[in-house]
């Protein structure tokens, strides 16, 4: 055995050395992505978010659309080019209002762009947001064999003796002619003074400016650039994707036969509701909450649609928060009952499918008066008390909520799956997302609450915001004077403080003097934004 052993070859009887299989790369990466981490660390080191998120954004859309062959089939997915142009749009939308919503914006659409670009027949948007996500992880591990030092000796030295005179010997003669000039020209030498002079200068402005978090900071746009410029495929949520359809079909699972896809031969000791038990099952559960939710649609027409006015003592928060509340959850539980009954069989069961699909229709219409009902309890709140982040929110989800219930009717009337509606309502949160970047909320807020028709004002939260809504506060500062109730305390207090209108004023001009003062120091071109410029020259002027 041992002679055996010994005659081996030793090769053979090596264990393997475990290595990292690096990522390929092009030369076209290879030159973008420390151009794009030097890019990213002019951009970015102690910055705001302005102009700087779209040059980066523009420029990696600009380099993922270069590298990508003629005929790739990511070209032909309409997905993709819809998150070219979501791109495109909230970067526009971060250079030109800067608000918190476009960032978010554009962000989200450049992961998804990028997991669209990592597996072209995607089709929902959360799983290319995943996919794009799963790539950047595994990109770094790849790109770690490059820093690798070469472990031949001979093949190291070569290379040495081969880059020290391609790249040394016309340094070397440079020099050389450099100190011939300098003696013969006085004038050269003069130039040339002044030039390593001013290097010279940068150099040693330079070198104290870089600390540990600079070079870590550069390592992570590093890091971020070539997870955004290096796809690394992955096809898991691909491959989830292709076992699912859009479509309901008929199922013949669980049965004691072979010619089913997954039979079941064990013996049934508790008997299980047949498809006719299920049907009666969801035809009372319909009649049942239709009845009781007519009774409540009802009410709500009669009180809060024909001239509703609170009463003296009315507690318009309570009716607003706790009613608007209860009413989306059971929006939602009543949407979750639908998919439940309409998840499989029951949608082909042809005796009493028709007055099914009815009864589901009639609560799906009932549901969407009921969000109507939920828009004019924030539409009231919104008049008495003033426009607010939460109250523009609940606008956008119930938005969301009639086209999911819409995608509802097409579940019961087509046989549509699961899958499709959460296809199509990702679609719809990503285009209210968009809509959102739009929106100039901030001074909207301001003009609707800085308004003679309110006696009081939360001036608290309206200083809280982004400081381009300053010009708009300083014009309409004189709303104040008629003001009962000023309330200055910052957002989240837990102690309300209150103003007089001139001491609401002072506070108005002591943060546009701050922010003028301000402004010139911390804001360079990097972070510039069209709104805080235009805010800052009206406020300068």
């Amino acid at each position: 055995m041992d002679a055996l052993t010994s005659s081996l070859p030793r090769a053979a009887t090596a264990a393997p050395s475990p290595r990292t299989t690096p990522v390929p790369l092009s030369a076209l990466q290879k030159l973008l992505i420390p151009l794009g981490a030097i890019l990213f660390d002019v951009l970015f080191w102690n910055q705001e978010v302005g102009l700087n998120l779209s040059l980066y954004t523009v420029f990696v859309v600009g380099a993922t659309l270069a590298g990508l062959p003629r005929y790739a089939p990511v070209r032909r997915s309409g997905y993709f080019w819809l998150m070219v142009g979501g791109t495109v749009l909230s970067a526009g939308c971060v250079l030109l209002l800067g608000s918190g919503a476009a960032k978010l914006a554009c962000v989200a659409s450049l992961a998804m762009l990028l997991g669209y670009v990592n597996q072209p027949h995607l089709r929902l948007v959360v799983f290319a947001l995943l996919t794009a996500l799963t790539s950047a992880l595994r990109v770094l591990p790849g790109l770690l064999p490059y820093l690798r030092l070469p472990q031949s000796k001979a093949g190291s030295w070569r290379r040495t003796r081969f880059y020290g005179r391609v790249l040394l010997a016309p340094v070397v003669i440079l020099v050389g002619f450099h100190i011939l000039f300098s003696l013969a020209n006085p004038r050269y030498s003069q130039l040339a003074a002044a030039v390593f002079q001013r290097l010279g200068e940068w150099l040693a402005a330079l070198l104290p400016a870089i600390s540990v978090a600079h070079l870590l900071f550069f390592v992570l746009g590093l890091a971020l650039t070539a997870a955004a410029l290096v796809v690394v495929p992955f096809h898991f949520f691909q491959d989830q994707e292709s076992r699912l359809g859009e479509f309901v079909r008929r199922q013949r699972d669980r049965v004691a036969s072979l010619s089913v896809r997954n039979p079941n031969f064990r013996a049934r000791r508790f008997g299980s509701l047949d498809l006719r038990k299920e049907f009666l099952a969801a035809l009372a559960v319909f009649g049942l909450v239709n009845a009781l939710l007519l009774v409540v649609n009802i009410i709500d027409i009669n009180w809060i649609w024909l001239g509703f006015t609170p009463t003296p003592g009315f507690d318009l928060t309570q009716f607003v928060h706790e009613g608007t509340y209860v009413l989306i959850l059971s929006i939602l539980v009543a949407m979750g009952i639908v998919l439940w009954f309409f998840r499989r069989n029951l949608n082909f069961y042809a005796p009493g499918l028709r007055a099914l699909r009815w009864g589901a229709t009639v609560w799906v219409v009932q549901n969407a008066v009921l969000v109507v009902s939920v828009a004019l309890r924030n539409y009231y709140y919104i008049t008495y008390t003033g426009l607010a982040y939460k109250r523009i929110g609940v606008y956008g989800f119930l938005l969301l909520t009639l086209f999911g219930l819409g995608t509802v009717l097409l579940k019961i009337w087509q046989r549509r799956s699961a899958y499709s509606l959460v296809r199509l309502n990702a679609l719809a949160a990503y285009g209210v997302l968009l809509l959102l970047a739009l929106g100039n909320w901030e001074i909207w807020m301001v003009r609707y609450n800085l308004s003679p028709r309110f006696k009081e004002v939360d001036l608290g939260f309206l200083l809280a915001m982004p400081e381009r809504v300053l010009p708009e506060m300083t014009a309409r500062q004189s709303v104040l004077q008629g003001m009962t109730r000023i309330v200055v305390s910052p957002p989240g207090s837990y102690t309300e403080l209150r103003a007089t209108p001139s001491e609401a004023q002072e506070a108005i001009q002591s943060r546009v003097a701050a922010w003028r003062r301000n402004y010139p120091e911390y804001h360079s071109w990097q972070s510039w934004t069209y709104a805080e410029a235009t805010a800052y020259e009206q406020l300068r002027d």
